[in-house]
């Protein structure tokens, strides 16, 4: 079966980048690569991708800086950045900045097959939910209309009033449709695979929720218990940052040691 996609591969280092491409046409999908950062960032400028691999230490120009340069121009679009030497603050700043996950050297076939499917069939269900929700509001608009009524924007559309649009625990709000997350109606910036973690907290509250559970339903495979920690770790450090660690916020992500984490909020 083909999945469908249209996969772009940056790295300088031909061998790895060759190895990945030929993973990835045999499982099903379109794949083009680049040999530098600013080869990427043309082909990008000239063609529809639907998820990036990036290696983040390139001689030309540094993965961050490509990062930063593909989300002005495509903010939607998924990037996960890969390198062989493991950098903590490296991978909480690609996270920072958008980046939808982060991997080591040397890759493993079946997860970049995993993972590459399952963000494409993430992305293909946020469109179509997208294109969905539109269609409704149209529809809204119209049947308003039809019926006579004076000042149909001030109606609620389909999807605002949807009791399953909005998750919330204490001074926390996670807008399902748009991704977004409010502390004290205040939105926060949050980078896409964070905010699924996120919503996996959110959902098990207060309950903890064990580091190859998070994986498994924030990003949609499964890990082996020291691959979902390093994993995790990364994540929540994000989440951290993002929602804040002041007492006065009622929001806590808590480490429940050897086990994985858990949210308190109020």
């Amino acid at each position: 079966m083909n999945p469908g996609g249209h996969i772009l591969i940056i790295d300088d280092e031909a061998g790895l980048r060759q190895t990945m491409a030929r993973i990835l046409l045999r499982a099903g999908f379109e794949v083009t690569t680049a040999a530098s950062g600013k080869e990427g960032l043309s082909l990008l400028n000239e063609h529809a991708f639907d998820l990036v691999y990036l290696d983040i230490r390139m001689p030309d120009m540094n993965g961050l800086d490509v990062l930063k340069a593909i989300h002005a121009q495509s903010p939607e679009l998924p990037v996960i950045l890969f390198t062989a030497q493991p950098d903590l603050h490296s991978a909480v700043e690609a996270l920072r900045r958008g980046a939808t996950d982060y991997l080591l050297k040397p890759l493993k076939p079946e997860t970049v097959i995993d993972r590459t499917r399952n963000i494409i069939s993430d992305q293909d269900k946020k469109k179509r939910k997208r294109e969905i929700l539109h269609q409704m509001d149209e529809l809204q608009v119209e049947l308003d209309a039809l019926e006579g009524l004076e000042s149909p924007e001030k109606k609620t559309t389909p999807g605002e009033a949807s009791s399953d649009r909005f998750i919330k625990c204490g001074t926390l709000t996670l807008d399902l449709h748009t991704h977004r997350v409010m502390v004290n109606d205040q939105m926060v910036n949050l980078a896409p695979t964070s905010f699924d973690y996120l919503l996996v907290l959110a959902r098990h509250s207060p309950q903890t929720v064990d580091y190859q559970t998070l994986v498994a339903e924030a990003q949609g495979y499964q890990s082996d218990a020291r691959e979902a920690q390093e994993l995790t770790k990364w994540h929540i450090h994000n989440i951290r940052q993002a929602i804040g660690t002041d007492a006065r916020s009622l929001i806590h992500v808590i480490n429940i040691r050897g086990s994985g984490y858990r949210l308190v909020t109020g």
